[in-house]
């Protein structure tokens, strides 16, 4: 690929405007190029068509005048035909046609290479002006989903947190005490869902029973003049534990207490033994 300097240069050749060293050079050069060659060749024809298009030029009156006066002083016959001062003027007009044709040219190819240049610069520009734009809407795109999942990640954090906080609120939770001297360090967590109408009941260390008893669970609803059944449970024997689900016997609406009786086995409607645990 034939580069800048050199293509300047080639059409300076084909236009006769190098001189001395420079002209010496580029000759070297071309021995040595065949691209170049042809090159210059085909700028050389360029050039030749462009110097049959000019158009006759007249000399300047005193440049006649002088050659004129020349020829007179040199015994020539002061009167030429038309025929002769043609053929003298011919050549020196082609010449002088040949020599603004070729100035012209070689402005035309600077000046074309000097704009390619900066169409080249400027498209290079806007190359790097749109890749800069491309990264910055990447960056901002990356940015939003990062912060929309954020966002979504905290709603649903809050959203879990509020539920969580709305299921504890209606849940009722109760500590029952131990009504027992034997056995004062038993105890049992009561938690009671309204709206599903059942519970859960945590017991630890109450005594274990004779095969012929049971353990009652109570809730007192102020709405019922007696407590309501919420079924019988046995502990393990050698922990005293119990885990055990229950519903009430009827709807209950407001829960005042829990309580624990101690009852014969497979429980009673009312109750009829001992209290163990009580609620406060």
């Amino acid at each position: 690929m034939i580069d800048e300097p050199k293509e300047e240069l080639a059409a300076l050749y084909a236009l006769g405007l190098l001189e001395d060293q420079e002209l010496a050079r580029f000759q070297a050069e071309l021995a040595h190029e065949p691209a170049l060659r042809q090159l210059v060749a085909e700028l050389a024809g360029t050039a030749s068509q462009l110097a049959h298009t000019a158009p006759t030029a007249e000399p300047p009156a005193a440049l006649k005048a002088r050659l004129l006066a020349r020829i007179a002083a040199d015994g020539e016959p002061a009167a030429k035909s038309p025929a002769s001062l043609v053929t003298f003027w011919l050549p020196l007009a082609a010449a002088a046609g040949f020599a603004l044709v070729a100035v012209w040219f070689a402005q035309l190819h600077i000046v074309g290479r000097g704009e390619n240049s900066l169409l080249r610069e400027q498209l290079a520009l806007a190359d790097a002006s749109l890749r800069s734009a491309r990264n910055q809407l990447e960056a901002e795109r990356l940015l939003a989903n990062r912060q929309l999942n954020d966002a979504t990640k905290t709603i649903a954090n809050l959203d879990r947190q509020m539920r969580e906080q709305g299921d504890l609120a209606r849940f009722k939770i109760a500590t029952l005490a131990s009504l027992l001297g034997n056995s004062p360090q038993a105890l049992a967590v009561a938690v009671w869902d309204p709206n599903a109408q059942e519970g859960i009941l945590s017991v630890e260390k109450l005594p274990a029973l004779a095969a012929d008893k049971d353990y009652q669970l109570w809730v007192i609803d102020p709405q019922y003049p007696i407590p309501v059944d919420g079924g019988v449970f046995s502990v393990d024997p050698q922990t005293g534990v119990a885990r055990y689900q229950f519903k009430a016997g009827k709807p209950v609406r407001t829960i005042a207490k829990f309580a624990v009786s101690l009852e014969r086995k497979g429980g009673v409607p009312k109750a009829e033994g001992p209290m163990v645990l009580i609620s406060q």
